[in-house]
């Protein structure tokens, strides 16, 4: 009787660890779509990563059996332009997400399919600021990592510097983060420290050490394993683009 309850509840750990993987594929997916349609619809860093943090925040507590997560993504960067005080109309929106997925198609003719798919944004967007309680302002790694990055560079001797691409990889980590839910489980701070922190370990450049780590000195409330998770959570976002291609 042990044995087959065993059995059974591992059959269910595996039906479930199966389906957490098929989630975070669809979730990798979306939050690509959000940056690539984001790109072409001009908008800034902050506002790009908003509306992942949207997106991600909305999942947390609503399943994607229930609702389509392509209808939230829109509805997450139409609704970010707001919070970030960049509009960005919903003909926009629809137009540049309907050419991602149909990149020979014209723009939509502002007919019955138009106004039904602008009305679903809309009411997406509702669904979204009740799910999470109307708090849809976060704070982002990005205003730290600048900061990190000019101390860096002020440490470092410029030929050092110029020679590697340092802020562009620890900028381009930064916003790769956002394809996972990395981006919500740890404090801003800690993220921007670990883009700059790998980036500096990619290209081989050592910081000169004084009484404690440089990263101590950034960031005083971070420990070395909770950087080694980050990097962790990140590299495996990598893997993930791996399996989506």
């Amino acid at each position: 009787m042990q044995a087959s309850t065993s059995a059974a509840a591992n059959e269910v750990r595996g039906r479930r660890s199966a389906e957490d993987v098929e989630n975070s594929k669809t979730h990798f997916r979306v939050c690509r779509f959000i940056i690539e349609t984001g790109v072409k619809l001009g908008m800034r860093s902050v506002p790009m990563a908003t509306a992942c943090v949207l997106y991600h925040k909305f999942f947390q507590s609503a399943s994607l059996q229930v609702y389509e997560p392509y209808l939230v993504a829109m509805s997450a960067i139409y609704l970010a332009g707001k919070v970030e005080e960049q509009h960005l109309r919903t003909r926009d929106i629809i137009n540049v997400c309907h050419r991602y997925f149909h990149p020979e198609s014209d723009p939509l003719e502002l007919d019955g399919k138009f106004w039904e798919l602008r009305d679903s944004i809309v009411q997406c967007e509702l669904l979204i600021l009740r799910q999470l309680n109307f708090q849809v302002t976060y704070e982002h790694p990005h205003k730290y990592l600048m900061h990190y990055l000019l101390s860096v560079k002020s440490l470092l001797n410029r030929h050092a510097w110029s020679r590697t691409p340092i802020a562009e990889t620890a900028l381009a980590l930064l916003k790769d983060c956002y394809h996972g839910s990395v981006c919500i489980r740890h404090k801003p701070q800690h993220i921007a420290l670990t883009s700059l922190y790998l980036a500096l370990q990619t290209y081989g450049v050592k910081i000169p050490r004084g009484e404690v780590e440089w990263w101590q000195v950034f960031c005083a409330d971070i420990t070395k394993p909770q950087i080694e998770t980050i990097m962790s959570e990140l590299l495996q976002l990598y893997d993930m683009e791996a399996k989506c291609t």
